[in-house]
């Protein structure tokens, strides 16, 4: 585009004012040429395509929100791309002051098969307790009964940031591994 309007201005004569001066074309060359009939200085519309920006002119308006891989180009392993499909349930284990609670979830689905927990009407009755070692350990076995009616017998665990594998999350697991389900765990 640059080219066509440089070589409709080069190609047209020399003009004089009136005081025997050449003037040139080229150098009054109009901002709405360069724009195919457009105005330059026209404002720009909001919901146009051009990103608008902010006071300090660091981001723009439209900028998207979500966490960006620092390297996009990165090498995903076997293992990463399997690991779903050679083990597809996962344990979820949630303790809380009150109760406990576990889940065998497919991982690639993302749908629970099985959940147990101390807050359901069938288990509340029996338990002294709902949060003591003897509840984890009731969790434990009727999750168990209800994973092998699903046909699962393998998952793998990986404990969150803030939990330590000891205690009452070991009570829940060793129950499974006991009643027939068998679980990796994976402690980073």
């Amino acid at each position: 585009m640059l080219k066509q309007v440089l070589g409709k201005v080069f190609s047209k004569e020399t003009i004089t004012n009136g005081a025997d001066r050449l003037l040139r074309p080229w150098i009054y060359v109009p901002t709405s040429a360069l724009h195919g009939g457009q105005v330059h200085w026209a404002p720009r519309s909001f919901f146009g395509v051009e990103d608008f920006l902010d006071d300090d002119n660091s981001k723009p308006y439209t900028y998207q929100k979500g966490k960006k891989s620092k390297n996009p180009n990165k090498h995903i392993s076997f293992k990463q791309r399997t690991g779903a499909y050679m083990e597809p349930f996962t344990l979820d284990i949630l303790i809380s002051k009150r109760f406990v609670s576990a889940s065998l979830t497919h991982r690639v689905t993302c749908k629970q098969v099985a959940v147990a927990g101390t807050n359901s009407k069938d288990i509340k009755a029996v338990l002294k307790s709902r949060c003591d070692i003897p509840a984890c350990l009731a969790v434990g076995q009727i999750l168990a009964e209800r994973a092998r009616e699903a046909d699962v017998y393998t998952a793998t665990y990986t404990p969150r940031d803030r939990d330590k594998f000891e205690g009452k999350i070991r009570a829940v697991v060793q129950s499974l591994i006991d009643n027939g389900i068998d679980i990796k765990v994976y402690l980073d």
